[in-house]
């Protein structure tokens, strides 16, 4: 394995040595003393002598810093393979058609971007004619995590080789008539063209990482060997102050995934304006990287800089780039060679001489235009490097200017991000600084027209020749043809419906010990992917440690301390379970890439990510939106789950809205079982719908959210009463009558509706006893298995209402006859009940546990927010005391009785 903080020769090449022999002495005693007293002397020689030049007051790059300059000199960069002139055409088509899409848009008010990928052309350009590999030849391809607010370059280009009409441009951001281009990489709202939603920043790079992991994962499993994807994250310098954009660095270099690389577009703006004015994003960077143990490769400068480099004898130029903040840069870009002169030169004689040999159109070119990541062959060597480095993965650090070609008005204004159109005066510029045939005569009205060579034109068919040799379009979005898996035995999730006996089980337990059987499966158990993040003991999942293996690319260099025990902690090359520490952004980053493999890779994966329900949607629901942005299947578990369940835990332990946040996003089915044979019938059905035999018009791209809770209580049988398995799925079926739970009750006894979730059943059922031997009243008791799906099917049926179709909620049908109020039940706040209350034909109420979770006892929990089974007889009896069934003196009795 290289070291990627290894300064390579190419880096000193760019700064001109004005005494070789001296540089070599130093060299030789070097090496004198490595071969004489070994390397750590060397070592510690080198490092006294950097704290006495740092004591002297010499000014040297930070050790994880290099200076100011490109890694690759102009000397040793390679040829560009193709017809570099044809690639700049195309380039300048691709930056017009951009910047005329969302300017013809911006009369509408829908808003665009034009800024970025003026900034970015070439580093997209060179990839997708040089690099990028598409999906229709051998394998994968590679994945391309676009920056989001370059989308209009991307669409530009796919206009030009044929994939998009004027149509589709020209409803950019208006996608309710039908032929719309979303705003942004929406894979939901474009399934065929974009595969990874990246826009809400941040996560594309963490998603990016654990992308990259999981081919890697999917290869030494033997599902599928990816080996020849590589995985490209097109980022802002900007966006690299969310936190999930370094979040995962250190995992990146650690697993060496030397397939991954990292594009950070460097034009030295947010989008208020600069990313360190007082100080150099990119020193920074790379000081982060290297840190990190990632390969950087810095392309900042334009070939116009050699001239200056090679007059820099003194390394006046290169100390004086490193001293300049990047907002002075940016100023640098905006102002004339008189002030550049003054300003930049007239701080060093040196460089005040140097100047003196510069013409102000040097000058001018060299600090307006040229940049690194402006410059194709720059890009291309850059690109080149990352592949050929082994060991790490790599990220290239590109500098550009934000709104290059769209003119002065454009070019580094802090503005520039909110700017949304040119005028056309602009365009002319524009097309005559690109040398585009667009005529005068076809800005008819006003308005700027598209380019467009031709279909047959050579640009067009020089690019459809480039991405066919490196395996057709990109990005692409595929979805192979592959047979729906086959499902599991019944025998796995019938074995739950005998229930548990006297034995007490935590419906954790239950899913746990159902995935333990589902994954002996010998068709579909090796698809599963088991991801928990450091607390698979809380879940009792070590037992799967020895049988399945948690997954390391270098297995185990170790004697586990737990060797000589039965589950102990075993990893290996291909294990199963992906243990990610304490991240849950890492884990959900997991979870996307292996929930969408049935597209990226054409191998559908099952993966189950269970984690404290509190930090699940709560911590990385933004990442749960992108789950269903990238049309991602599995199932995620909020275990331990509940406000009053997890005793001793506290405030930022005790969930109760977790549903709720679940409820917001559309491509979540969420449920909250409450016994086991539930938990084993919502799994099964989830395995149809997303990876069986769909029905018709059913959306397969869908996500499970189950809440499983750490109480451990009987499990009962399942009721073989009919229309239970249907009222699992659908969210509500009746669990019993007070009849038929063998109580006794008055002839024409009160009677009152009973429904709860999850482990709140339980009170429920307690509340039953309690009313028909206490106060006469008889309680049936519905498991509402899901509030969430039971809105869901009502909404959809006031829809089929409003189209004249008639068309009865699932609620309404499950409940019609049923005698009495109803009381709804859970151990999460009233709102997650009430979701269904307007569609309640009967008087409806609800109980839950609102506010702030505290540490006591589940007893003394649930008493706190009323929810035990005594304050569900209170509001029971209250409830029908309203309705003149009982009397009402007999909810103060109540509330007497138990201490309320």
């Amino acid at each position: 394995m290289t070291d990627p903080n290894a300064i390579q020769p190419s880096e000193l090449d760019q700064l001109p040595d004005r005494d070789p022999e001296e540089t070599a002495e130093w060299q030789a005693s070097l090496d004198a003393v490595t071969q004489a007293a070994g390397p750590h002397r060397a070592a510690y020689l080198m490092r006294r002598t950097l704290e006495r030049a740092e004591g002297a007051g010499v000014v040297l790059p930070k050790l994880l810093e290099t200076d100011y300059v490109n890694s690759i000199p102009t000397a040793a960069e390679p040829a560009v393979p193709g017809d570099e002139a044809m690639e700049a055409r195309i380039t300048a088509w691709n930056r017009w058609n951009a910047a005329a899409m969302v300017t013809r848009g911006s009369k509408y008010g829908v808003g665009g971007h034009i800024a970025t990928f003026a900034s970015a052309a070439w580093l997209y350009e060179t990839g997708f004619n040089h690099f990028f590999h598409g999906k229709e030849g051998d394998g994968s391809g590679d994945q391309l995590y676009i920056q989001g607010h370059a989308s209009p370059g991307i669409y530009a280009r796919a206009f030009l080789d044929g994939r998009l009409t004027e149509q589709h441009l020209d409803n950019f951001r208006q996608e309710a008539g039908g032929n719309g281009l979303p705003s942004y990489p929406h894979p939901r709202r474009l399934p065929w063209l974009w595969e990874f939603p990246t826009v809400s920043m941040g996560l594309g790079p963490i998603s990016a990482i654990y992308q990259a992991r999981f081919n890697r994962y999917l290869t030494s499993r033997g599902i599928k060997d990816v080996s020849d994807s590589h995985v490209w994250a097109f980022l802002g310098d900007g966006e690299m102050d969310e936190p999930e954009s370094t979040t995962a660095l250190t995992l990146a270099s650690r697993e060496g995934l030397d397939n991954l690389t990292f594009v950070i577009n460097c034009n030295l703006q947010r989008l208020d304006g600069p990313v360190r004015a007082n100080f150099k994003i990119v020193q920074e960077l790379e000081a982060l990287f290297r840190g990190a143990g990632w390969h950087v490769i810095k392309t900042l400068w334009g070939s116009a800089w050699d001239e200056l480099f090679a007059l820099d004898t003194t390394g006046a130029l290169v100390r004086r780039l490193r001293e300049v903040p990047d907002a002075q840069i940016q100023t640098y870009q905006t102002r004339d060679a008189a002030y550049i002169r003054q300003d930049f030169f007239g701080a060093d004689p040196a460089l005040a001489e140097m100047a003196k040999l510069l013409s102000d159109d040097k000058i001018t070119e060299c600090f307006h235009f040229s940049r690194g990541g402006h410059e194709a062959r720059k890009v291309f060597a850059a690109y080149k490097a990352a592949l050929a480095h082994k060991g790490a993965p790599t990220v290239i650090l590109a500098q550009t200017v934000k709104g290059h070609t769209l003119g002065t008005g454009f070019a580094s204004k802090n503005a520039n991000h909110q700017m949304k159109k040119l005028s056309v005066d602009e365009f002319k510029q524009m097309r005559d600084l690109l040398e585009l045939p667009i005529a005068d005569s076809a800005f008819a009205d006003g308005q700027v027209p598209y380019g467009h060579p031709g279909a047959d034109s050579p640009e067009v068919r020089y690019l459809q020749e480039r991405r066919a040799a490196l395996g057709g379009p990109a990005p692409a979005r595929r979805v192979h043809p592959v047979a729906p898996l086959p499902a599991p035995a019944d025998k796995a999730f019938a074995a739950f419906d005998k229930g548990s006996g006297s034995q007490s089980v935590a419906t954790t337990m239950a899913f746990v010990r159902l995935v333990k059987d589902l994954v002996r499966d010998k068709e579909t158990g090796k698809r599963w992917v088991p991801i928990v993040p450091d607390e698979a003991r809380t879940f009792g999942m070590e037992s799967l440690f020895p049988s399945l293996g948690i997954y390391s690319p270098k297995g185990q260099t170790y004697e586990p301390v737990d060797r000589d025990q039965l589950m102990y902690y075993k990893e290996a090359k291909n294990g199963q379970i992906l243990n990610e520490g304490i991240t849950e952004a890492g884990s959900m980053a997991d979870f996307i890439a292996a929930s969408s493999s049935y597209s990226t890779h054409g191998e559908a994966m099952i993966p189950f990510y269970i984690f404290y329900s509190m930090f699940g949607w709560q911590r990385t629901a933004d990442q749960m939106w992108q789950l269903g942005d990238q049309l991602g299947r599995g199932f995620l578990v909020g275990a331990t789950a509940g406000r009053t369940t997890l005793t001793g835990e506290g405030l930022q332990h005790a969930d109760g809205h977790s549903p709720v946040i679940a409820a917001t996003n559309p491509a979540a089915l969420s449920y909250d079982p409450a016994f086991a044979y539930e938990v084993a019938a919502i799994v099964k059905e989830g395995l149809r719908r997303m990876y069986g035999q769909a029905e018709p018009g059913e959306d397969q791209d869908v996500f499970y959210y189950l809440t499983v809770y750490n109480e451990p209580l009987p499990q009962p049988a399942k009721p073989s009463a009919p229309g239970v398995d249907e009222g699992i799925v659908k969210g509500l079926y009746r669990f019993n009558t007070a009849e038929s739970a063998g109580l006794t009750v008055p002839a024409n006894a009160p009677r009152i509706q009973l429904l709860g979730s999850g482990t709140a059943i339980h009170w429920a059922l307690d509340a039953q006893r309690m009313l028909a031997e206490e106060w006469g009243v008889a309680a049936d008791v519905w498991s509402a298995t899901s509030w969430g799906e039971l809105r869901r099917d009502a909404m959809e049926a006031d829809a089929a209402l409003l189209r004249g179709e008639e068309r009865v909620p699932y609620v309404r049908r499950a409940l019609q006859g049923a005698e009495g109020p109803v009381l709804a039940v859970s151990d999460y706040m009233r709102q997650v009940p009430d979701q269904i209350a307007q569609w309640i034909e009967q008087d409806y109420t609800s109980l839950g546990a609102d506010g702030f979770g505290l540490s006591d006892t589940r007893d003394a929990a649930r008493r706190h927010f009323g929810v035990d089974a005594q304050s569900i007889v209170a509001a029971a009896l209250a409830q029908l005391a309203r309705r003149g069934e009982v009397k009402a003196s007999a909810v103060k009795e109540a509330r007497e009785k138990y201490g309320l």
